[in-house]
């Protein structure tokens, strides 16, 4: 009687908001889940949530990436791959604190290798980001345009997939595939996972479903002159379980390939900062104030995806709306105003 193997998957940062969104798509697929979080940024709760809507057990090891102990508890068990998400985040604080951003986002990503390398694991699936391109010139954004981030957040980033270059050319083995994200955003349609900003929300769309909530007076919006259809910043956003399903997807294109690819993952549509109000206002049924301010320094028009390449090696494109998305964080937020803090 033969045993059916069931991979199991290394997935760093699992509580945060798309690692969570993420664990749920790999346990429906039938993988088994390891999750390493320092929980700086998250909660435990998220993983409880995670094993109640997946039905299946997440093992957890609270733990920093950095921490070669730690990873070499977790390697003991045999790990058919590992995806990335662990780092610091946010745009601004990156610029206040660029050495902690350099420290967290790259050490993590050089401990990992090195215990993966220690232990002959050869697929890396890593949270990359758009912000890797700072400025498009010419859109919609594809994989190759320039690489050149203009903050340290986006740089950290920018050198990850670097080194993930260099992993890949020093061993035939390795596959590495960077995915770089535009805008997510949405919820679990459970409504018992989602975005649980620890702080001011740095992003447009938590901004607006607290203001739903009433847990904020409006809405800013940062200038209403750019040269755009209705004046506001447009952006390209996505479903955070579209998201997911992406590095599912990614997953499976390692099992085959090797060497290192990035890939975008976004619509290939953008949505302007007025049309998200109105979507989410739709969705909700509630009003939106928001107030009209000047530019931010360092913002651009418009930014916005070419999917086509994932699309073409992974199988995947967008499948869910920005109304359905509205609908599923408005779920959300309504269930869990204080996020996972009861």
């Amino acid at each position: 009687m033969t045993t059916t193997h069931i991979p199991t998957i290394l997935v760093t940062g699992g509580a945060g908001y798309i690692g969570s969104h993420t664990m749920v798509e790999l346990l429906a697929s039938g993988y088994d889940v390891i999750c390493v979080d320092n929980f700086s940024n998250s909660s435990p709760e998220a993983v409880k949530r995670v094993e109640k809507i997946a039905g299946k057990k997440v093992t957890l090891v609270n733990g920093d990436v950095r921490d070669r102990l730690v990873l070499s508890r977790v390697f003991q068990r045999p790990v058919d791959g590992v995806i990335h998400f662990a780092a610091l985040k946010a745009v601004g604080e990156s610029v206040e604190r660029p050495v902690d951003y350099y420290d967290n986002n790259v050490g993590s990503a050089l401990a990992l290798l090195d215990a993966m390398d220690t232990k002959g694991v050869h697929r890396f699936i890593f949270s990359s980001s758009a912000t890797v391109y700072g400025a498009p010139d010419a859109l919609p954004l594809t994989e190759d345009a320039p690489i050149r981030p203009a903050n340290p957040y986006g740089q950290t980033k920018a050198m990850v997939e670097q080194i993930l270059r260099d992993w890949c050319r020093a061993d035939a083995a390795h596959t590495a595939v960077a995915l770089r994200y535009f805008n997510p955003i949405g919820a679990h349609e459970s409504g018992t996972i989602g975005e649980d900003p620890q702080d001011i929300p740095n992003n447009l769309f938590p901004f607006i479903t607290q203001v739903a909530v009433g847990k904020r007076e409006h809405l800013n919006v940062w200038g209403n002159d750019w040269p755009t259809r209705d004046g506001t910043g447009v952006r390209d956003y996505l479903h955070v379980t579209d998201l997911a399903r992406g590095h599912v997807a990614a997953l499976e294109y390692a099992r085959n390939e090797t060497g290192f690819v990035a890939i975008n993952l976004g619509t290939g549509r953008g949505t302007s900062v007025l049309e998200m109000v109105k979507a989410f206002e739709h969705a909700s049924g509630k009003p939106i104030p928001y107030v009209l301010g000047p530019r931010r320094d360092g913002d651009i028009a418009e930014c916005y995806a070419d999917a086509s390449l994932a699309k073409r090696l992974l199988g995947w494109q967008a499948q869910l709306s920005i109304e359905r998305a509205c609908g599923d964080g408005w779920r959300w937020q309504q269930r869990n105003p204080d996020g996972y803090r009861h």
